[in-house]
């Protein structure tokens, strides 16, 4: 085949450019379309194939093949050579296809008769849309000048696709962004809602994907950059005074915008007739193809730093910020690949839910979602390519999924989900001020979890008895640098005083691990969960926790107060976070300071390690809270973020009950008041089976309080620890069978 120049694929994308300006419907322009190509690279076949649904391609266009094959030949991703292309978004260029690895002969086709095969991806921002092939029967392989030449014009059939140019009857030329789809994710904060697709990033819409003027085209992308590093440098220069981690990013931020390899690769796209924004948005897509491929890390984080650097350059050539106009609807949905504690809490209780395309069960804005009771699923792929503003979204934060834009028969059975709910809601309501009295007569005490004052109202509203976790680091994690003495004391007072002088318990900072402060050191350790956090940070940064202390003792101003200490994993800890409390006691003592009228010191049993602690620690600890999410990680050493191991572990199974009850045996002995506090606690059945061990306390998601009090109500826990305690002994792995039976003959 003759080499492919750049002139040549400048003519190529302005005859594209004119077949697609005229008239015809999309499926007569995608076959003008295949007609130029296949002329244009002196080839005897061009065939476009997009996918009709996630998993299958069809053959939408073609010149050469059999036109009676077009939406009648159709194939499995990873399917023949066109499906090794889609599935691995990666070049198949083979001088003979009919003995290539994996090459799938379609006799409707008649493609036996054609050697040479070249195969390109058609994606867009990481998204494949299907795959665009050459054929000849000369048996060659393509020059690489022809490759980058079928790799520019993919791009556009990608671009003009996302502007619908191709639409057409059946599945695979359907208009995107109108049909109804179902996306799972992850489950990080439960509840169903319904409401309209809010984008925190509103995407960039590239109109003019090939060039008119190819020389005009390279000033404007020169133009954009040099702003672009300007604009870095700035935040550079504001932030030289800032932290580590936050320079770091930047200074990636300043190596990929003055990277030459960069800069050569779009202008040899402008070169090849793509307009500056298409060259941009060429090098983004390839980029997010590697992101998806790559497991190293760091690699990775590289790679997302150069695309959103390739975002704000794409916002500086089409002049589409952020503010597009739009209005934030009275039902707004989030969508987002990612977002920030802080960011978050900019929308508030605005929000009904939040869905994002990355995120984690433990991050920051998964405990942010909790706190404000915000339905969230995370890891739900395609969701910020696929939604648009104002889409119509329905989002099950039980089951982990998303409707969008969802047909009459969804609306219909979601909505009565969120009916029974309310009518739940409302039975729940009607319990709120009786104690969680069990049929057998047992009291049970159910607190909530908090972190914001925005929680308080909700202690009186859902029946909570108190505060049984307040956590104190999300004041931490939501600011750019450490906040004041004055302004914790000022806050806790608050909590207090919303409190009613009801038991809050004050968690010490739990940061480490998942929870990172923007101004803190990162200390890149291979498994945070299990590295430095929590209370191993406090005593070797003492001065924090002093001033957390002194804050707190002064907030109480001679109330009540108590405090516990995070991540305990050994008697000496405790005795020295323990310590600290009493040096600053006496230090608050000899300012003048108020003490507390009574000060209960605990600690948090998260490692199975504090389990078996000498009989001392359990002597002189005054409380003790089970931290359910992690000691259940730790004791099944299965990562809660990893979703191929967290859901095979079961709250119910035998061995980890029977670990509970020996802790509540040992903290009865020792007449250690205990409780539960964790995800587990707020799930009505994992909660009255902890009941039935013999926890009294449980502390919960406010929303979760009607729902548990409710079951309690209803049970007998003689007869549940008695059922417990039957299936234990005929060695079966977990009691939720039983347990079910049992409810289910309630």
């Amino acid at each position: 085949m003759a080499k492919t120049s750049e002139s040549e694929s400048r003519n190529l994308l302005m005859r594209l450019r004119e077949a697609m300006a005229g008239d015809d419907a999309g499926q007569a322009r995608l076959d003008k379309i295949t007609q130029l190509i296949a002329d244009s690279m002196r080839c005897e076949v061009c065939s476009v194939y997009l996918f009709r649904d996630d998993e299958t391609l069809e053959l939408c266009a073609t010149q050469g093949l059999n036109l009676e094959s077009v939406h009648q030949t159709r194939m499995r991703i990873g399917e023949g050579l066109v499906g090794r292309v889609a599935r691995y978004g990666k070049v198949v260029n083979t001088p003979d296809a009919p003995n290539a690895k994996g090459f799938r002969y379609m006799p409707e086709t008649g493609e036996e008769r054609y050697a040479s095969f070249l195969g390109v991806p058609i994606q867009r921002l990481g998204e494949m849309l299907g795959v665009l092939v050459v054929q000849s029967k000369e048996g060659r392989e393509f020059s690489s000048d022809a490759v980058y030449a079928l790799e520019v014009v993919a791009m556009v059939i990608a671009e003009m696709t996302e502007l619908g140019a191709f639409v057409g009857e059946g599945a695979a030329l359907s208009p995107l962004h109108q049909q109804p789809v179902l996306m799972r994710g992850t489950i990080a904060q439960e509840g169903a809602v319904e409401g309209h697709v809010w984008l925190h990033e509103p995407r960039v819409v590239v109109t003019n994907p090939i060039a008119d003027d190819p020389h005009r085209e390279l000033e404007r992308l020169h133009e954009a950059v040099e702003e672009l590093r300007v604009g870095v440098d700035k935040m550079l220069e504001v932030t030289q005074t800032g932290d580590k981690e936050q320079l770091q990013v930047l200074e990636a931020y300043r190596m990929f915008a003055n990277s030459k390899g960069w800069m050569r690769r779009m202008e040899e796209d402008i070169g090849r007739g793509l307009s500056a924004e298409a060259a941009v948005e060429k090098e983004q897509s390839q980029a997010r193809a590697r992101m998806g491929q790559v497991q190293d890390a760091y690699l990775r984080e590289r790679l997302s730093d150069l695309d959103d650097l390739s975002n704000r350059l794409l916002r500086i050539l089409t002049g589409q910020g952020s503010e597009t106009g739009a209005e934030l609807p009275e039902d707004p949905v989030l969508i987002a690949r990612n977002i920030g504690p802080g960011e978050l809490l900019e929308y508030g209780r605005n929000l009904r839910g939040i869905v994002l395309e990355e995120g984690s069960v433990g991050s920051h804005a998964a405990i942010i979602a909790r706190a404000l009771a915000i339905p969230l699923v995370v890891h739900t792929k395609r969701i910020t390519t696929e939604a648009l503003n104002g889409d119509h979204i329905m989002v099950d934060g039980e089951q982990g999924v998303v409707h969008l834009r969802p047909d009459d028969t969804v609306v219909s059975a979601f909505r009565d989900k969120i009916a029974m709910q309310a009518k739940a809601q409302e039975r729940y309501a009607s319990i709120r001020d009786k104690q969680a009295l069990t049929r057998d007569g047992t009291r049970v005490h159910l607190v909530m979890n908090a972190g914001l004052m925005a929680d308080l109202p909700s202690l009186e509203n859902s029946g909570a008895e108190g505060v049984g976790l307040f956590r104190t680091e999300l004041q931490f994690l939501v600011r750019n640098q450490m906040p004041k003495r004055s302004e914790l004391v000022a806050l806790y007072q608050r909590v207090l005083d919303a409190a009613g002088g009801k038991r809050v318990v004050f968690r010490t900072l739990d940061i480490g691990s998942d929870k990172v402060l923007p101004y803190m050191k990162p200390t890149d350790e291979p498994n945070p969960a299990l590295g430095w956090r929590a209370i191993r940070v406090g005593l070797d940064k003492p001065g924090v926790m002093r001033m957390q202390l002194q804050a707190l003792i002064r907030a109480a101003n001679g109330r009540p107060l108590t405090v516990m200490f995070p991540f305990v994993a050994q008697f000496e800890e405790f005795r020295d976070a323990k310590a600290e409390v009493e040096k600053t006691l006496e230090r608050e003592r000899r300012l003048g300071h108020a003490l507390p009228s009574k000060l209960e010191v605990g600690a948090m049993l998260e490692t199975p390690s504090l389990a078996f602690a000498p009989q001392k620690f359990f002597d002189e600890v005054e409380f003790l809270s089970i931290g359910g999410n992690d000691l259940k990680q730790f004791f099944f050493a299965a990562d809660r973020e990893n979703e191929r191991v967290r859901k095979r572990y079961d709250t119910l199974n035998v061995s980890y009950l029977s670990f509970i009850a020996q802790i509540v045996e040992r903290c009865d002995n020792s007449r250690t008041p205990l409780s539960f506090c964790g995800e587990d606690a707020g799930r009505p059945i994992e909660a009255v089976c902890l009941a039935a061990m013999g926890l009294r306390v449980l502390s919960m998601r406010p929303a979760s309080v009607g729902p548990v009090k409710s079951l309690l109500m209803r049970v007998d826990l003689n007869e549940l620890r008695k059922i417990i305690t039957d299936a234990r002994h005929r060695g079966v792995q977990t009691v939720r069978p039983a347990v079910m039976q049992y409810l289910r003959e309630l």
